[in-house]
């Protein structure tokens, strides 16, 4: 051979050679992946290096000794997340909610509000401090049943990518179709649930995507009201809706709150101005409680200030 190539040959050695170059090309994308399977599969063995939690199966029939009213107490509690073991969230909390009230959680972002909510679901243990209800340490309870007779509504609602009525019966594993209407009903879900054709059986897709934030709400009231809880935690759960999803979700919300310990989590004080207990949170503290008019009398006081920012702005 005289070294020579003829124009057939040249145009394979420019096509495969762009074959073998973008390949080369992807692996550093292949390593990245690579790295952060590895890293994600570590933490998966983390996860599945804890000690489990004595969960028990709860079909709608709590033994009695397990059975909470709804009162809630919070003593000299003092708390860090595990992870952060040396920055304190919360510092000597103490506050009473009775059963069957209302009450507020104010305070900015961060503050430690939510943290409150973890704890009473018992997400995380209190070390330094207690946490009553009824009267009794919330250790005397068992988990399962403890959990059952609560319920959250959060911001951020988590769906399951099923059925509308596979969702809302999450709250309730057991109930007929006809309690998940009437659920649905008074959630005020039935008013946009009609109009799919598949009314409750139809597919919300992954994480309730083909369903608006107000819908994804309803569907979140849905289950909690066949939940039925004595206890009630809603999380900013009217945040970041347009006016009209936001007044059917507080109208449901409102029947949904009806004889029963509920606690508010808001910034938007225009919605928790009713509530029988205002506890105002700042910085892991508990600095100021009362009712609406009673906070709004103390002059520098820090709810007073938060409220005129907010009607004033």
């Amino acid at each position: 051979s005289d070294g020579s190539i003829n124009s057939g040959e040249l145009f394979s050695f420019v096509v495969y050679s762009g074959f073998i170059g973008g390949t080369i090309g992807g692996l550093a994308n292949v390593y990245t992946r690579i790295q952060k399977f590895i890293g994600a599969t570590e933490d998966l063995f983390e996860i599945f290096e804890e000690d489990e939690e004595n969960i028990t199966r709860i079909d709608c029939k709590i033994d009695p000794k397990n059975e909470i009213k709804g009162n809630v107490e919070f003593k000299n509690l003092t708390f860090s997340y595990p992870t952060r073991p040396d920055e304190i969230v919360l510092k000597n909390i103490t506050l009473s909610i009775k059963a069957n009230q209302l009450v507020a959680l104010v305070g900015s972002s961060g503050s430690g509000k939510t943290t409150i909510a973890s704890l009473l679901l018992q997400l995380y243990a209190s070390e330094n401090g207690q946490i009553l209800f009824d009267g009794r340490e919330c250790s005397d309870f068992e988990i399962s049943s403890l959990r059952y007779q609560i319920s959250l509504v959060p911001q951020d609602i988590f769906l399951f990518g099923g059925t509308i009525l596979e969702n809302i019966a999450y709250g309730k594993s057991n109930a007929t179709e006809n309690e998940i209407l009437e659920a649905a009903t008074q959630a005020n879900a039935m008013e946009f649930i009609d109009r799919f054709p598949e009314k409750l059986n139809t597919v919300v897709g992954e994480r309730g995507t083909q369903l608006s934030g107000g819908q994804r709400q309803r569907i979140a009231i849905a289950r909690a009201v066949l939940k039925n809880p004595k206890i009630l935690i809603l999380d900013e759960a009217t945040s970041s809706l347009d006016s009209e999803s936001e007044r059917l979700v507080q109208d449901a919300l409102e029947k949904l709150m009806k004889g029963r310990t509920s606690i508010v989590i808001a910034h938007r004080l225009s919605t928790i101005r009713k509530a029988d207990q205002i506890f105002v949170i700042e910085n892991g503290k508990l600095l100021e409680q009362g009712t609406h008019e009673q906070l709004m009398q103390k002059e520098q006081g820090v709810y007073k200030n938060l409220s005129e920012l907010q009607y004033t702005g």
